[in-house]
C-alpha cells in the first residue's frame, strides 16, 4: 500500500466547482499512477475553512467505480497565511510502484505547495 498526495484549488466556494475539482484531481491521480478504483483502500479529503458549499467526496462518488471506495472529508487546520480555497487529498492505494515512482498531483494554485514532489 502506498500513500498518494494531491491538492487543487477552486476559484469560488460553489458546490459544482468543488465537485469538479475533486473529480479532476482524483482522475489525474488514477491516470498518473495507473490505478483503478478497486486498487484504493481509502481516500481522505480535507478542505480549507473557506470551502463550505459541499463535500469533495460527493463529487468523487460520481466517478464510475467509486461507489464502494471508503471516502472521508475533514476540515484543514486554519493556519495564518495558508493557501485559500484548497482541497487536499491522501489516497491509500495498493500498487506495485515503489515510493519514488508515485506521482503526486498538485493542480491549480496548489502546485506551489509541494514543487519538490508534484508530478
Amino acid at each position: 500500500m502506498r500513500g498518494i498526495r494531491g491538492a487543487i484549488t477552486v476559484a469560488h466556494n460553489e458546490k459544482e466547482e468543488i465537485w469538479q475539482a475533486a473529480q479532476d484531481m482524483m482522475q489525474e491521480i488514477l491516470q498518473r499512477n495507473a490505478l483503478q478504483p478497486e486498487d484504493i483502500g481509502a481516500v481522505i479529503f480535507s478542505m480549507t475553512e473557506d470551502l463550505t458549499a459541499s463535500f469533495p467526496t460527493a463529487g468523487v462518488r460520481r466517478i464510475p467505480g467509486f461507489e464502494l471506495v471508503p471516502l472521508f472529508d475533514a476540515r484543514q487546520c486554519a493556519i495564518e497565511g495558508s493557501l485559500p480555497l484548497c482541497i487536499r487529498v491522501l489516497v491509500l492505494a495498493d500498487t506495485d510502484l515503489r515510493q519514488a515512482e508515485i506521482r503526486h498531483v498538485y493542480l491549480g494554485e496548489a502546485a506551489r505547495l509541494r514543487p519538490d514532489i508534484a508530478g
